[in-house]
Formats: C-alpha cells, structure tokens, sequence
C-alpha cells in the first residue's frame, strides 16, 4: 500500500479548494432535511456502508449550517455515532482528517462562526479514533497536534450559546481536540507540551470578555489529562501554573479591579485554576494529584 502523505494532502486541497471545504450543498445531494431526520430517529444506522462512508464525507458541509437541528443535532452526532461504532473506514477517516484540519487553519474563512467550530469537534472524533485504535502514522498524529494547536491559540471569535442560533463555542470544542490528543500515549512530550501552550494561549483571552459557558472545565480536561500521564515534574507543573496565572499585561493582580478587562481576566484565570484543583484535590491518581502544590501557589498570587 502507497503511504499516505499528510502534508501533502493537506498542501493539495489548500491549493485546489481554499475556503471551500465545507461550502457545498447541505443538505446533500440524496438527503433531504426529511430523510436527515428520518436518519436521526434511526440513530444513524445505514445498512449499505458504501453509502454510509460517501454521506460522510458529503455532510461535512452541515458543520457550518446555521440551523443548530441540522449542524449539531444531525452532522456532529451522526460523526460522533459513526466514529464510536467503528463504522467509518481508514479511508474516509484520512479524507476528514484532511479536509477538517484545512477548514481549522487560521488563514480559512468562517462565514457565521460554525464551521471551524465544528470542524474541531467532528476532529475530536477523528482523533479519539486513533488513541483507542491508533491509525495515523507519526508524521499524521504531529501534524494534527500542530493544527490542533494552532487552532485554538488562533481562536478570536469567543461566542458560546445563542438561544436561536445554538453553540458556536470554539474555546471548548478546541480543547475537546486538545483532550483527546492529550490523552493518546503516542503523543510524546513535545507534542505535550504543544497542546498545553495552546491551552495557556486561552485560559484568559484580551478583552472584557468573560468564560460563562463552561470553557474553563473543558480547557481543564487536557491539562489533567496530560498531567495523568506523568511526563511533567511537580515543579515543571508549577512553573507553567505560574505562567499561567501571571496578571500581565497588567503591573499586578490589584490593577485587575480598575477596569472590566482586568475584572475579566482574573475571572477566567480563577475559574479555570479552580477547575483543576477540584479536580486535582479529589483525584486518586498521585500524577493529577501532583497539581496540587503548583496550584496552590498559582492561587496565592491572586489573592
């Protein structure tokens, strides 16, 4: 069997189909909203795999539908059944990976704010994949690692719910990518350590904004996972904690009560330093324990 360039699958869409990944017809040719949600209500079962690994590949451009039934009721949950039965081929798994990682560059548009976003999800599956079955070569898992990361350092559009247009949520969906890489034992420590900047690049992003829609617990997730795995020393964990936890680009931490950008920042750096902890606190793994010291220290500075 030929081996699979990654890389060089990525550079060919990239050149040939630049921001159209996800832009077709949705629904797809053959399937109706009907037939879609007929779909759902049969959870997804298509007895014919031809069809099933061709109409998987045909509802990526849902992933960016504004109707949250379709985009994330029907696409990410027919990815997400598909995937955990192991009904999806290494062949169409490869041709997501590659199609997905595209649409997650920073430089591809984003129309409404869906399809990256989701695109990160449906990857997240992709992902989980591979760590409970591995597939992908060396080459393919690092570059993953890197688009996964860039991704979410890249991220600037912070939306969660809207109670008409549903979840955007790039934040959290990013780091449900983060997490299942994090967890895989083929990702060595540089790869760690990759994902773990990404993850410090969103703790606390510029601006007023402030985490309401659980971000915080899901950029917890990789973190406690990776530190499950040992790879980092107590005191490594706590120089990154601290890093973590630094109050710039203000002076100190009493400068963050005189505006709403810096109420802001201590709101999402204490929040998300609390979700580990009670994490950590509880955990009866010593490798997630060994948070502990780290955040304690971590706390102190905010106070």
């Amino acid at each position: 069997m030929r081996e699979f360039s990654y890389k060089g699958a990525l550079a060919a869409l990239m050149l040939t189909m630049p921001g159209q990944l996800l832009t077709a017809a949705c629904p797809p040719s053959g399937f109706d909203r009907a037939a879609l949600d007929a779909l759902k209500v049969s959870k997804f079962e298509l007895a014919d795999d031809a069809r099933r690994q061709k109409l998987a590949l045909a509802l990526l451009p849902c992933l960016a539908d504004a109707d949250p039934r379709l985009r994330d009721g029907i696409a990410f949950e027919a990815y997400a059944t598909w995937m955990r039965g192991n009904l999806l081929d290494v062949a169409t798994r490869t041709e997501l990976l590659a199609r997905l990682s595209t649409t997650i560059e920073p430089d591809q548009p984003d129309g409404d704010g869906f399809r990256k976003p989701f695109a990160a999800l449906v990857l997240s599956e992709v992902a989980r994949t591979d760590r409970i079955a591995p597939w992908l070569t060396a080459p393919q898992r690092a570059a993953l690692v890197d688009s996964a990361a860039r991704y979410v350092s890249s991220i600037r559009d912070y939306r969660g719910f809207d109670p008409k247009e549903g979840w955007r949520h790039g934040v959290a969906h990013g780091a449900d990518l983060l997490m299942q890489l994090a967890l895989n034992p083929a990702v060595d420590r540089a790869g760690v350590d990759r994902l773990l900047g990404a993850v410090a690049a969103q703790v606390a992003p510029a601006g007023e904004h402030a985490y309401v829609d659980g971000e915080s617990e899901r950029l917890a997730r990789p973190v406690l996972f990776a530190a499950q795995r040992g790879l980092l020393t107590p005191d490594e964990w706590e120089a990154w904690l601290l890093n973590v936890a630094s109050p710039a680009p203000l002076a100190s931490w009493d400068g963050a009560f005189e505006s709403r950008a810096g109420l802001s920042r201590r709101h999402n750096v204490h929040t998300f330093l609390y979700a580990l902890y009670a994490n950590a606190r509880d955990s009866s793994d010593a490798n997630i324990q060994a948070l502990v010291p780290g955040l304690q220290t971590a706390f102190k500075t905010l106070r």
